[in-house]
């Protein structure tokens, strides 16, 4: 069974109770690669800021420590980056968000093959082996969050249209968390579940269809904070007033301010922050620095934000 880390504390007091991973020793200096996609939509750009702010804690704090932030646009350029982290920076340890899971699991496989210690983040690989760690958010309790306050604001009973992400094993693990709790709610209705791909404007087109096809709408589940944007647009557009709630995901600083604000169809939110590539990069390079290994999964929960806790997930330096 896999080892999992409910609390990054909880994961952090862990560490030194671990064996040796066999690449660093204590006395070693740790040189970390971290690999991420580039800054294409609010996510990945609270990713690049949440990793160059990893960066610049961690080496002031660690003298024996260097931290190389590299970005890519494509798959094919994250290989390319990979192969110079291990061959002109050489790292020794490394950090990746892939870009896509198929097409990066070999090359991945590659760096752990040269002797570099290796945590995948959030994207996993098709291949366990290629990697000695995975980071990532709770994907099931970001579906099932949800469907349990929509049931709960619903008083059990009424239609609701979804949003769903792109064709990928992360949103359908989402996807059947969402719907397995609805299951349990037989007089509320899933009219349509479409993909929007994480983006505003297809999440705006998808959300104009619904609103031409269904004449009642009680609440839309938009799994994102970009495809919230693009839906509370196509509503306000359309000068609809049957919907009451539209929940997103991820906790993005805009959606956790309308919550801390009580704006009227945002009441509630569920964290799957970026900050958890900084979590990633700060429990492998304090390992590493140790000798240490982290554990062989460690998952960041997912956490139900509302006006009452919204201030402790709400950081306004972000980009996302």
């Amino acid at each position: 069974m896999k080892q999992v880390i409910r609390a990054i504390g909880a994961g952090m007091l862990a560490l030194g109770m671990l064996g040796t991973a066999g690449v660093a020793r204590a006395d070693d200096k740790v040189t970390l690669g971290v690999a991420i996609p580039t800054a294409d939509h609010g996510f990945t750009g609270g990713i690049v800021w949440w990793a160059n702010k990893a960066k610049a804690d961690l080496e002031k704090a660690h003298p024996d420590l260097k931290v190389i932030v590299k970005t890519a646009a494509n798959a094919p350029e994250q290989a390319n980056q990979l192969q110079d982290l291990v061959t002109v920076n050489k790292i020794n340890a490394l950090v990746i968000f892939p870009y896509e899971s198929a097409s990066l699991t070999q090359p991945v496989a590659q760096v752990k093959k040269k002797g570099v210690y290796v945590t995948v983040v959030d994207r996993g690989l098709t291949d366990t082996s290629a990697q000695d760690a995975y980071v990532a958010g709770d994907n099931t309790a970001f579906g099932k969050i949800p469907a349990e306050y929509l049931a709960k604001a619903l008083d059990g009973k009424g239609n609701i249209v979804a949003l769903r992400g792109i064709p990928t094993t992360l949103d359908n693990e989402r996807w059947t968390a969402f719907t397995g709790v609805l299951k349990n709610y037989p007089e509320i209705k899933i009219l349509d579940g479409k993909y929007a791909n994480w983006n505003r404007d297809d999440a705006f087109k998808v959300m104009q269809d619904y609103l031409t096809r269904f004449k009642h709408i009680d609440a839309v589940w938009a799994a994102d904070d970009d495809m919230a944007v693009g839906v509370i647009k196509a509503i306000d557009q359309a000068r609809r007033n049957d919907i009451k709630i539209v929940f997103g995901g991820a906790g993005s600083k805009g959606m956790v301010k309308n919550v801390m604000d009580g704006a009227p169809m945002i009441k509630a939110d569920v964290s799957y922050s970026p900050k958890f590539i900084y979590d990633a990069i700060k429990l492998t390079a304090e390992a590493r620095l140790k000798g240490d290994k982290l554990p062989a999964t460690t998952i960041i929960p997912s956490v139900l934000i509302t006006k009452e806790n919204a201030q402790q997930f709400y950081f306004p330096d972000s980009p996302f």
